[in-house]
């Protein structure tokens, strides 16, 4: 099986995976072995929410050699809708327009590339969500 093949099915990467207590119903993500609400060994995996709101935010102006080209860039902790938290970078919004509770939705975007080699990253990314 080809690497990119086994990356596209990793559910957390590429399908909003998350893990669900079935003790206690909280969800986490990235996924995990063990609830940090109840301590229950007992997950299972379930669809995350694609939307969801910004709770706090930072703008990065100096950042890793593989992403000084995009400075200055936003990441954020949101909260989906489903009140799974995740960090994530947020995209399409100048940070000065940047607002805790903005409404965002999850897309899955070209992080970077690797080299010669050509090997493309994806991850999450949040875009505004344009309310009329």
């Amino acid at each position: 099986m080809l690497s990119a093949r086994i990356w596209r099915e990793k559910g957390p990467r590429y399908r909003n995976e998350a893990a669900r207590c079935t003790a206690c119903g909280k969800q986490h993500f990235p996924p995990r072995r063990v609830c940090m609400e109840c301590g229950s060994r007992e997950m299972e995996s379930c669809q995350m929410a694609d939307t969801g709101t910004v709770v706090t935010y930072t703008v990065i102006r100096v950042a890793p050699p593989d992403f000084g080209g995009h400075v200055p860039y936003v990441v954020a902790v949101l909260e989906m809708d489903d009140s799974t938290r995740i960090m994530a970078q947020v995209v399409d919004v100048e940070p000065e327009d940047m607002s805790i509770g903005m409404k965002v939705r999850l897309e899955f975007r070209k992080i970077r590339q690797q080299g010669r080699s050509g090997v493309i990253s994806y991850a999450h990314k949040a875009v505004p969500i344009c309310e009329s």
